[in-house]
């Protein structure tokens, strides 16, 4: 017959974290458009996500330059609301779940 098998002793328990879409936070993106000012932008950073100066200044380079930005995230009806704001204020803003 064959040689015994030698099974090895576990003394800890491996627990393993799958994140699931229900966990996974939205994310509220702005896009670059050719109708608002730079300067618009970062004031609506300001006043509608409560920015400071220079980070609504950073966020609305980076929709300048790359295209787009995530300016808020979270749990989905506070990135809905975040939306219909910007959205209200004339910027293009849409949301997607991370991941």
């Amino acid at each position: 017959m064959g040689s015994p098998m030698a099974t090895p002793e576990l003394d800890e328990d491996i627990k393993v974290e799958v994140a699931t879409s229900e966990n996974l936070p939205w994310l509220c993106i702005v896009w670059d458009d050719p109708v608002n000012l730079m300067s618009y932008v970062s004031y609506v950073f300001q006043t509608v996500l409560g920015y400071d100066k220079k980070r609504a200044n950073e966020l609305m380079m980076q929709v300048h330059t790359e295209g787009k930005a995530v300016v808020s995230t979270g749990e989905r009806d506070k990135v809905e609301a975040d939306v219909k704001k910007l959205q209200i204020a004339g910027l293009w803003a849409t949301m997607q779940q991370a991941g």
